[in-house]
């Protein structure tokens, strides 16, 4: 019973606290090559210290006559638990460190509200090494027990999306030029949770290097994680970024490739994505709004029924179905705008993220919500100009196709990844800003039958190559008929002017002869 009480315990900290702790194992294959070299070059720090596994190692390559002289000159570490400094503690006398030394060097402090200044008068640069708290901050807001890390994104630190995100900053603030930090993949990958405080930090740092893991190598965390090394650059600057990654996978594969990102996609990995989505938006492009909402049910109620599933209640493994009554007008929106899109991955082949027909996976006409909104959740998707059933086919097999191929060209990289899964492949998840984009690219909206038919046949070519040429000719030929018309018009309001003077003129002629 005890036991169970001190695990239920441990299980709430955890979650309270954001804290993960890190394994020695970690440490010595991952990080410590690359700093092996110049240990007596630095104080090596760790902030978010949990029982010190990504600093006391170092003293296994000290020599035993100099271990106790290096940890008092070298070695600083903190925890805000006074549970894990104990531990810290300990750990450091099994090292053979003397207790009132160990005392004096690994401390009680809570680091998220600031740094440590007094680390800056030690003599030698700071070399920061840390596995931070992370707890994403739409977590804090729903729980009770969180809320008291609501402070920390106040201020100055306002928009920022995570625990880590404020220890980074932190560190950013107090000119901090080495740091390693063990963090989710978010970082890199993420939209909207890591957008800003990435144009924010990489504007004054450089990313050395990058581990990725798609492996679980928390315990009690589904969250994939990233090692990043990071330099401080000598002045502050947006710049492209590039830098080598190994990615571990699943079944002992290891993935090494180059990234480049680029500050115009706020340094988001897999930005070839954007690129394209950015480079095929044609002028004249769909407009996309998403959910069907409780609030525009009740603006249009009437008599005509609409069966929907609400994405609010879900019981026995499905969504509850429901009949929704509205007017004419709502009755025909939701009818001719028969998409939806997932957002994230099931595990399964089948159930990937991207566009579905709300009748062939539900059966019903819409996808309600009749309380709060969740991306995780299916999403109805209303399109502007509406496109007829047929052009709605073509978009979603295009739609999902594209998809496909930069999921495959990028590895995914430019989705964020949802959670580590024992599912085939690594769950992601796709932001709403993403989805829009792609839709936005899609050519066919006042197409000829021709066109549409040109487009069907490449998809099912798998000619990838082929609809992006489709693509060109396209945006080409209607810019140039957008131009054409602009011209014309310019030419008939001269001529419309012309007409409208040419009286006047006459007049003021005759009136002269007198």
């Amino acid at each position: 019973m005890v036991e169970k009480i001190e695990k239920s315990m441990e299980k709430v900290n955890r979650r309270t606290l954001g804290v993960h702790l890190t394994s020695t194992d970690i440490f010595i294959e991952y990080i410590f090559p690359s700093i092996k070299d110049f240990l007596y070059d630095y104080i090596w720090v760790d902030l978010y210290s949990g029982e010190g596994n990504l600093i006391l190692p170092l003293l296994n390559y000290i020599p035993d006559n100099k271990k106790i002289s290096f940890f008092k000159e070298h070695i600083f570490l903190f925890d805000v638990q006074e549970e894990m400094v104990l531990k810290s503690t300990e750990n450091a006398i099994s090292y053979g460190i003397p207790l009132e030394m160990a005392k004096k060097n690994i401390r009680l402090r809570n680091n998220l509200e600031s740094f440590p200044e007094s680390l800056k008068k030690k003599g030698k640069p700071i070399f920061h090494i840390t596995n931070p708290p992370y707890l994403y901050l739409g977590y804090i807001r729903k729980h009770k027990e969180t809320e008291k890390h609501l402070k920390y994104f106040e201020g100055e630190n306002k928009g920022y999306q995570d625990l880590y995100q404020i220890a980074m900053i932190n560190d950013l603030r107090s000119g901090i030029e080495d740091l390693i930090y063990i963090i989710p993949s978010n970082f890199i990958f993420g939209s909207a949770v890591s957008n800003k405080f990435r144009l924010d930090f990489l504007k004054f740092y450089y990313i050395q290097k990058m581990l990725v893991f798609e492996t679980k190598i928390f315990e009690h965390t589904g969250q994939n994680i990233c090692i990043c090394f990071f330099k401080r650059k000598k002045k502050e600057k947006q710049e492209i970024l590039s830098f080598s990654v190994k990615k571990f996978k699943k079944d002992n594969v290891v993935l090494e490739k180059n990234y480049v990102l680029k500050p115009e996609f706020k340094y988001r990995g897999g930005s070839e994505f954007d690129d394209f989505n950015k480079k095929y938006k044609p002028k004249k492009h769909l407009k996309v709004t998403y959910y069907l909402l409780k609030e525009d049910i009740d603006k249009n109620s009437g008599n005509l029924i609409i069966s929907a599933i609400d994405t609010s209640n879900y019981i026995s493994n499905q969504y509850l179905k429901l009949d929704l009554k509205v007017n004419k007008e709502q009755y025909e929106k939701i009818k001719s705008n028969c998409l939806f899109i997932r957002t994230v991955d099931t595990g399964s082949m089948k159930g990937r993220c991207g566009l579905y027909a709300i009748k062939d996976t539900f059966g019903v006409d819409g996808v309600y919500v009749s309380r709060n909104t969740y991306r995780t959740s299916p999403i109805h998707i209303f399109l502007e100009p509406t496109l007829s059933k047929e052009k709605q086919q073509i978009l979603l097999k295009y739609f999902n196709f594209m998809l496909e191929h930069f999921r495959d060209k990028l590895d995914s990289e430019f989705l964020t990844t949802y959670k580590y899964s024992s599912a085939q492949y690594t769950r992601k998840y796709m932001g709403l800003t993403q989805g829009r984009s792609l839709i936005q690219t899609f050519p066919l909206i006042d197409t000829s039958p021709e066109e549409d038919k040109e487009l069907l046949k490449l998809l099912k070519l798998n000619e990838v190559d082929k609809i992006i040429e489709f693509l060109k000719y396209f945006n080409k030929r209607k810019l140039e008929q957008s131009q054409l018309n602009k011209n014309l018009k310019k030419i008939n309001k001269k001529e419309q002017s012309k007409k409208e003077n040419e009286p006047v003129l006459k007049k003021m002629r005759i009136d002269d002869w007198f």
